[in-house]
């Protein structure tokens, strides 16, 4: 190691000593997560690395960061109201040592509201100053004073503004959503994308049984229940208790959202088929599909990163899965000497439909990059389209509920491409999933995430 490196490695040491324990890691990752296009998962993995953390400081520091980041817009709201000048222009670790607090203080009744405030007022003395630790520690204080006297707006004055700040999401969406929903609907909607999510384990049937995965679960007293779209799914609270055990390492179970097992399901794979994936990071729908196709057959599994593909390829051998090759490659421009049996296409969207899991999305994304990603689904839909032989299946899919993304895209599709037809999902799937001929779950009605898929017929 050079002179330079080893300062290098000393100075990010001593910064990240300045962040010590839970809370200050949790400060230094939304100051991160806030001046960066980072995913909020990738950054706790980071944190987790570095060691120095116990079990249950990780557990906080996932708490707070993730409710944090759920909470945004409510935290913000209260704090506003109490900030002496323009809370939104105050220095980024500033602002989330306060949200951090205010976050335990309103969400998490078994912290001591001192204890909260106390340790990010310390973390603030150390990396800016008592100047800034004052007034940290005097917001949150006057906030504490007046907790039970805190104005929120008001439903009747305006419900976009309410809803927006009541259940955290952006007032466009909320606004978006009050139009097609209407405000019942709504409300459930993002009330269900605030609960911190349940997450879902489904069977491999290549090696094991839903019974059996049921029994392994309630032997170790891991509190489950199945889900109530696939009876081989189960869902838990944490997966911390799992992934190191023998049912996971050994491949018999998947971590997947019923949801998309279901969009998965919808392609009716058979032994023997040819299969293309052509957005197949991190390869749950292929898994599905190599399970139903009895591990006999091919699927290509493609993707444009190299990296994500060694996720597949990883996770494929751990589940004995052995007809899935995969390849790098831009599903709006593969080509192939052979059409396939099933093109499935799990194309990239919005991810408007697991605000629950990441509620970083709704912060990251707006209206206009619904209008881009549709040029991108659109092409790699006109793409897949020439994959497909005679009678196969073109199977689209989305982990969206924005209907710009969904139906939309098929009918302009269908409408474009007569040689295809659609098959209604209703005849492979439960009817409460199904409408018009698609699936389409929604986190309020079918606790799962919000996803679309489309089941198309080349006809000639």
């Amino acid at each position: 190691m050079s002179q330079t490196e080893a300062i290098a490695i000393n100075e990010i040491n001593d910064k990240e000593a300045l962040y010590h324990g839970a809370r200050g890691a949790a400060i230094r990752i939304l100051s991160r997560f806030e001046r960066s296009d980072s995913y909020v998962d990738k950054l706790l993995d980071a944190e987790f690395r570095l060691g120095g953390l116990n079990p249950q400081d990780k557990a906080l520091l996932t708490e707070l960061v993730n409710g944090v980041i759920r909470w945004q817009a409510k935290l913000d709201w209260v704090l506003t109201g109490f900030y002496h000048g323009e809370f939104e222009k105050c220095l980024t670790p500033v602002k989330n040592a306060m949200r951090v607090a205010l976050y335990q203080v309103l969400f998490l009744a078994k912290i001591p509201h001192f204890a909260a405030i106390n340790e990010s007022v310390e973390v603030i003395k150390r990396i800016k100053g008592e100047k800034s630790a004052g007034i940290v520690n005097g917001v949150l204080r006057n906030v504490l004073r007046n907790i039970n006297a805190i104005r929120y707006p008001r439903k009747e004055d305006d419900i976009n503004w309410y809803f927006s700040v009541m259940y955290s999401h952006p007032r466009w969406m909320v606004k978006r959503w009050v139009e097609r929903f209407g405000e019942q609907q709504t409300e459930e909607l993002l009330k269900a994308n605030i609960q911190r999510p349940m997450l879902t384990v489904r069977t491999n049937h290549l090696v094991a049984e839903a019974a059996f995965v049921n029994e392994w679960l309630a032997a170790h007293d891991i509190p489950r229940q199945q889900s109530q779209l696939s009876e081989d799914s189960f869902e838990v609270s944490s997966l911390r208790d799992i992934i190191a055990t023998e049912l996971f390492t050994q491949g018999m179970v998947s971590i997947q959202d019923a949801s998309a097992t279901m969009a998965a399901r919808l392609a009716q794979a058979k032994p023997g088929n040819t299969v293309f994936d052509l957005c197949a990071a991190p390869g749950g729908k292929s898994f599905v599909l190599a399970e139903m196709m009895n591990n006999k057959g091919s699927i290509l599994a493609l993707d444009k990163y190299e990296q994500k593909l060694r996720f597949v390829e990883n996770d494929a051998k751990r589940l004995g899965i052995d007809i899935i090759k995969t390849a790098v490659g831009d599903a709006t421009s593969f080509s192939h000497e052979q059409q396939a049996d099933i093109v499935l296409t799990d194309v990239p969207c919005s991810g408007f439909g697991t605000l629950a899991k990441k509620p970083e999305i709704k912060w990251r994304r707006e209206l206009k990059d619904i209008e881009q990603l549709t040029k991108t689904q659109d092409a790699i839909l006109h793409n897949a389209a020439s994959l497909v032989k005679k009678g196969g299946v073109l199977l689209y899919s989305t982990c969206s509920i924005e209907p710009e993304e969904n139906y939309i895209r098929i009918e302009k599709f269908l409408q474009q491409n007569p040689n295809f037809q659609l098959d209604d999902a209703a005849n492979y799937l439960p009817n409460d999933v199904c409408k018009d001929g698609y699936m389409q779950t929604f986190p309020h009605s079918h606790n799962t995430d919000g996803a679309f898929a489309a089941r198309l017929i080349k006809i000639s």
